[in-house]
């Protein structure tokens, strides 16, 4: 079969299209003919070679695949070949033509939902479901604060904050270009994160409160900065892979987060229950059959292309899900 495979890590250049033996399903577990694989941020990391967990080389990278069974391992139950099904594959190997998954981590799919929505859920819509619930635990009536809020997370946490009940939302965009799709979702602002006062901006949208809640997706300086759209007795929610890294604080925004009795929590889907992210997942995938809530499918690659969509990704020229689609 074919499939993607990093051999050693680096930029995008190291992901290579390659023919090797299409796997064979053990006990619990099946094989999918996949049609659709979501890209993330993990992914360019892991290429990269900085992410805790990341399989030993050579491996065929991707972490969500959408198709349809193909065969079934000893010990299946309720899972017969021909099933539409999208899965989480803890071992990767979704940008190839088939792949492997524990029973447990395999949802049938509605006829309503196509493989290209689906495949956009797994990693991002639990997420943004938890995020707000678990990690936020955004109350009705409060201001939500989201960065990239046109991106795969994004997209989902601006549909879920309106669902639940926030009172304002402002979307942050790098680009022009995305504010009319933030703005269709369900946002009552946009901010360009392009300029250095978006901190202000969000003040400005929030009538000089600050938001109730801040998402930070990102190390460095930002987190620091974040705080200044914070709001007094706020929350400021990091999560995501980029904000594992080389995060800074200054003594003077540490004060001033004491003195406005803000916190700061960290929020990590993984590590949260499996049962919990499940159950996310089928409420997100159950809300997409009904048309309630909206997978945003920026663009699509051929199999061979995903160096050129993790290059697209790198330049946050994307829009909601990257989605690779393997025929």
């Amino acid at each position: 079969m074919r499939a993607i495979r990093l051999h050693k890590f680096g930029g995008p250049e190291e992901l290579r299209l390659d023919d090797v033996p299409t796997p064979t399903p053990g006990e619990g577990e099946v094989r999918i003919r996949v049609h659709a694989a979501g890209l993330n941020f993990t992914d360019m990391g892991q290429r990269e070679g900085r992410m805790p967990g990341t399989p030993p080389l050579p491996f065929v990278p991707g972490l969500e695949a959408a198709g349809v069974v193909d065969a079934v391992g000893p010990g299946v139950q309720g899972l017969t070949k021909g099933t539409r099904v999208v899965a989480v594959l803890p071992n990767q190997g979704a940008f190839a033509g088939y792949a492997i998954a524990p029973t447990a981590t395999v949802l049938a799919l509605p006829d309503a939902v196509s493989f290209e929505q689906a495949v956009c859920l797994p990693a991002q819509a639990p997420t943004a479901l938890l995020g707000l619930r678990e990690g936020a635990r955004l109350r009705e009536g409060e201001s939500v604060y989201i960065p990239s809020a046109a991106g795969g997370v994004g997209t989902f946490l601006v549909q879920f904050a309106k669902r639940m009940g926030a009172a304002r939302i402002i979307g942050g965009v790098s680009q022009d270009a995305k504010r009319d799709v933030v703005l269709r979702l369900g946002a009552d602002a946009v901010v360009d994160t392009s300029q250095p006062d978006w901190p202000a901006r969000v003040r400005e949208a929030t009538g000089g409160l600050g938001a109730d809640i801040v998402f930070v997706a990102g190390g460095g300086e930002l987190p620091g900065r974040s705080l200044q759209a914070l709001a007094f007795r706020g929350r400021l929610v990091l999560f995501g892979a980029e904000s594992m890294f080389d995060t800074q604080w200054s003594r003077e925004q540490m004060t001033g987060m004491l003195a406005q009795n803000q916190a700061i929590i960290g929020f990590a889907t993984f590590t949260l229950p499996f049962e919990l992210r499940q159950a996310a997942l089928r409420e997100a995938l159950s809300l997409v059959e009904r048309g309630q809530l909206q997978a945003v499918i920026g663009q699509t690659f051929p199999l061979e292309a995903v160096a050129q969509a993790h290059r697209a990704m790198a330049e946050r020229s994307t829009t909601g899900k990257v989605v690779i689609r393997i025929d």
